[in-house]
């Protein structure tokens, strides 16, 4: 009898044990995809409104950060961060380079920037609050380093909203981003419900001409601007919520050709914003989503990268989000 309970106890055992592992093993299998995920490439921050150049063989980013409270649904963003790297998937975390304070004609709100190079100087076109102007204001820093610190490079805004007047709206001044031709000359893009652009003189810090426009379908704003090859590309947001469209030319003057859609809505972000490199003979997407559990969203967003392909055409081919993103 003793033996016979014996036996029973042990085979108890063994099945307990065998349903055990059955039970782990889809964990065990759940926890090494996650494992490979990428995206985001930050988690513990939000970051937004990403913008990226290639520098002496790295890839410095420059992202706003996200600091609303899980309770709180609107932008409360009071600095930029950067970042860099040297293969898209580890990425170092430098010093808060830049907030809106460091401007003392800005009140506030560290939106979507950029940071171009020329001449080993390291011009960061922001988007702020102004502080005695009404609405979104562009400004100006510099610094001799890809990492900062950055300082104000004109002690004034370079755009203010009484400047234009396509819109009746006080933050159609946003987003600027800045190319640099091949003859040398400079243009900033920039714009909400309107795309506009303007020659930059030789110092980078004030406008060479006119405000002009370009007439793109559903604009919204997010402008960027890269070439590759012979052509010219203008990506931006369309609609809202987001996706990113763009538009082909062979000058950057225009006209623009529209080509349709490059990125679908990013997750549970309304907005989406996109800066697009080429790196070591590789070309990315940069983009963000609100994919951080579980308060991510569209006031507490995260920067992301996936590949980006082009067809022999020139036309580029939809982007696909993944989670996984840069893997090698």
């Amino acid at each position: 009898m003793k033996n016979s309970f014996l036996i029973i106890l042990l085979a108890l055992l063994a099945i307990s044990c065998k349903s055990s592992k059955q039970a782990e093993t889809p964990l065990s299998k759940a926890e090494e995809i996650v494992s490979k995920f990428n995206n985001p490439i930050i988690t513990d921050k939000y970051t937004a409104d990403a913008a990226a150049i290639v520098y002496n063989n790295k890839v410095y980013l420059y992202a706003g950060h996200d600091q609303a409270p899980d309770d709180v649904n609107s932008y409360r963003m009071h600095e930029w961060l950067v970042y860099s790297s040297s293969d898209m998937i580890h990425w170092k975390e430098h010093p808060v380079p830049l907030k809106p304070t460091d401007f003392k004609w800005a009140s506030g709100s560290a939106w979507a920037s950029q940071v171009i190079e020329k001449d080993g100087k390291f011009y960061w076109y922001v988007t702020v609050e102004h502080g005695s102007i009404h609405g979104k204001a562009i400004g100006v820093a510099v610094s001799d380093s890809p990492t900062g610190p950055f300082t104000d490079a004109l002690g004034k805004a370079l755009i203010t909203n009484d400047m234009t007047n396509q819109t009746k709206i006080s933050w159609d001044d946003i987003d600027p981003t800045v190319w640099i031709d091949n003859d040398g000359q400079a243009y900033l893009f920039w714009g909400n419900t309107v795309c506009k652009y303007a020659k930059l003189k030789d110092n980078m810090v004030e406008l060479d001409g006119p405000i002009m426009t370009v007439d793109l379908p559903y604009f919204t704003e997010a402008p960027w601007i890269h070439k590759k090859g012979d052509w010219y590309y203008l990506s931006y947001a369309f609609q809202f919520p987001e996706k990113i469209a763009y538009a082909m030319s062979k000058s950057i003057k225009g006209p623009w050709e529209f080509k349709g859609i490059l990125n679908e809505v990013a997750g549970n972000s309304n907005t989406n914003h996109q800066a697009i490199i080429e790196f070591k003979g590789k070309d990315y997407f940069i983009y963000h989503n609100g994919s951080i559990p579980t308060h991510g969203g569209s006031f507490r967003r995260s920067v992301c990268v996936d590949r980006l392909y082009y067809n022999e055409d020139g036309t580029m081919k939809r982007v696909v989000m993944t989670s996984e993103g840069i893997q090698k």
